[in-house]
């Protein structure tokens, strides 16, 4: 019996993806114990119905500095950690392996593959599907010692799949929901919102299609408005805890979002997401667990990707990638899943 830390602090998208493999790996070594370091934010993720993952979350606030790495290894020894797998590879989780390493301790750490991310963004090389991220956390945990086989199909799957919602959220299971979820860290990765604003407006001419609109408790006054101002349409931002939020993605026919933690989340459950792309680009590795990359909406563009996280400003100043989507794209790429 093994005891392993895997180490995923951030950012919310990527530790999402984390879940697939990690359950598959835990699910195929039930002796073995798997505790995950990551933000107390997403420590509901891992509540996986196996009880050989055990999610130690921490607020990286109170471990700042070199002072804090020190106290947060500290901290970590009263655990009995045999293995680190370092599936985030930044300075906070390379301290924390190399005191491991200096403790005897086994670890391994994840290849982002930077160097070929970078020559594809910096158009030094072809645009070309690179390995997907779920694919180089995997690695990690074979390196380790635990290669295993994709047994992961749905958050809920080995777990009780009702969850009550609030009683101020309305669910109609007979209509057409559909998840949208509008908002991205960056603007090079966010869809227009009054375009956005415009697919809305569309579908809510069909009486039988329900909207609901996922975002964070800061982005709600916009989402509230449009609660406010079209019919059937409903915000549950900052209504719902993370398993609630998931609950209710997994009732949805589709979801609607950009590249960001909701396409991860929707794709945790099983649901089709119809996902927008501007500076980013799904071949980067950072697309939805099992979606299709023809539910990716994009334009090419001699400029596309110009970014691996979407973090820089366009070079062109007029975010053409994605101001030149028409919202009728959108709502003809939604309708698929509306029969």
């Amino acid at each position: 019996m093994a005891h392993v830390l895997v180490i995923r602090l951030s950012a919310f998208g990527d530790v999402a993806m984390l879940v697939p493999p990690l359950y598959s790996v835990a699910k195929a070594y039930p002796n073995d114990t798997f505790y995950v370091l990551t933000n107390k934010i997403y420590v509901l993720l891992f509540d996986l119905g196996l009880s050989n993952i055990y999610p130690i979350g921490v607020d990286l606030a109170d471990y700042k500095g070199i002072k804090g790495l020190f106290r947060l290894g500290n901290f970590l020894r009263k655990y009995p950690i045999d293995k680190v797998a370092d599936v985030h590879d930044v300075l906070r989780s390379k301290f924390l392996r190399a005191y491991f390493s200096l403790l005897g301790k086994k670890t391994r750490h994840i290849d982002k593959g930077r160097k070929e991310k970078r020559a594809v963004v910096s158009h030094k090389a072809p645009l070309q599907p690179l390995k997907h991220t779920i694919d180089r956390y995997r690695d990690v945990f074979e390196a380790i010692g635990y290669p295993a086989e994709m047994t992961f199909s749905h958050y809920f799957s080995n777990k009780s799949s009702v969850v009550s919602l609030p009683e101020n959220i309305f669910f109609d299971p007979s209509k057409k929901n559909i998840g949208i979820a509008p908002f991205a860290k960056h603007k090079a990765k966010m869809y227009p919102l009054e375009k956005m604003e415009e697919v809305i407006k569309t579908l809510c001419t069909h009486p039988d299609v329900i909207i609901y609109l996922f975002g964070s408790q800061k982005e709600a006054e916009i989402m509230k408005k449009w609660q406010e101002t079209y019919p059937h349409v409903v915000s549950v931002a900052g209504k719902l805890d993370l398993v609630q939020e998931l609950f209710l993605m997994s009732q949805l026919r589709v979801m609607l979002s950009m590249d960001s933690a909701n396409m991860h989340l929707a794709s945790l459950v099983g649901v089709p997401v119809i996902s927008i792309w501007g500076g980013t680009h799904p071949y980067l590795g950072f697309y939805g667990f099992k979606q299709s990359v023809d539910d990716a909406v994009q334009i090419d563009l001699d400029c596309r990707p110009c970014s691996v996280f979407g973090n820089k400003p366009c070079l062109r100043g007029d975010y053409a990638c994605l101001n030149s989507i028409d919202p009728e794209i959108i709502v003809r790429r939604l309708q698929k899943y509306l029969p």
